[in-house]
């Protein structure tokens, strides 16, 4: 089987734990998590000329993952981001700004390599600076004219957001992933009124935006995907907590893998959910390679 070709596009940088430094930023952990399920993962991100940057650079490449689309500005730094976790392993994020993934800029080497892409993975907390917000608009738009497979995932984390990016966000994709936690910001910024059903909100959203898929992670209670054939809902997968520090986006690649290996949603939705409970049990977003 062709491995599925992937750009992962957005931050990379070094959460701060309490007890030492992991790799993180939801597309660099989306990519380690691709590249570990099968996919040719190409990242586009930007790097300090640093010791974290070579750090960054090396962990990425062990994972298999394509480095040539990273870029080293000159006056910027790895980015980083404190993390602090409650007594259920939930984190709290202090992200630093003018982070050298902020400066991620257009070229012709990421034009080429979308036009021969299965699909492009973005969030929105990547959109936050210039030139990056206007280099993933060009991405997108790329992809659009190329019929490759765009998927947003939310990943709120104030106050790096505001109703102009979900909206921007989830009317360039074809499949939105998001948390329970999110789905209001999401609703408010498309004029839908709270419904007493989750379900019901992503259904009206899934209209409104022209998608072909919604998935929504809730945590302990599973997961809900909502698309053309109807909606699943299936419950979390049982697991010994150490930190959900990468859940989701390990969700999300598990997910997408799914989606672009035209697999039963049934079996995407249980092959994701139970992805992601293997994530909780380890400290960091991502495993050692293995």
């Amino acid at each position: 089987m062709t491995p599925p070709k992937i750009i992962s596009f957005g931050e990379a940088l070094w959460d701060i734990f309490p007890d030492g430094e992991k790799f993180g930023g939801a597309p660099a952990n989306f990519a380690c998590h691709a590249a570990r399920l099968g996919a040719e993962v190409s990242i586009v991100t930007a790097l300090g000329d640093d010791q974290r940057g070579q750090l960054a650079m090396d962990f990425l490449t062990d994972f298999g993952i394509k480095t040539d689309l990273i870029q080293i500005p000159s006056n910027a730094p790895t980015g980083i981001v404190q993390i602090e976790l409650d007594d259920f392993g939930k984190p709290k994020f202090t992200i630093e700004p003018n982070s050298a993934w902020d400066k991620i800029v257009w070229s012709s080497s990421l034009a080429e390599r979308i036009s021969n892409a299965d699909a492009i993975y973005f969030g929105t907390l990547g959109q936050r600076q210039e030139p990056a917000r206007t280099t993933l608009a060009h991405a997108l738009e790329a992809a659009s004219k190329s019929n490759v497979i765009r998927m947003v995932d939310i990943n709120l984390r104030a106050p790096f957001f505001d109703n102009d990016t979900i909206i921007h966000s989830v009317r360039n994709a074809n499949l939105l992933k998001l948390s329970d936690e999110e789905l209001p910001n999401v609703c408010q910024a498309f004029n839908v009124a709270p419904e007493k059903s989750p379900v019901s909100s992503l259904e009206r959203l899934k209209s409104i935006a022209g998608l072909a898929a919604i998935v929504m992670t809730s945590g302990e209670k599973g997961a809900i995907l909502v698309n053309n054939h109807g909606t699943i809902i299936q419950p979390a997968i049982p697991t010994h907590v150490v930190d959900t520090v990468g859940a989701g986006d390990s969700f999300t690649a598990s997910f997408l893998m799914g989606w672009l290996r035209d697999a039963a949603d049934i079996k995407i939705l249980q092959r994701a959910c139970l992805d992601a409970s293997k994530t909780c049990t380890h400290a960091g977003a991502v495993p050692n390679v293995s």
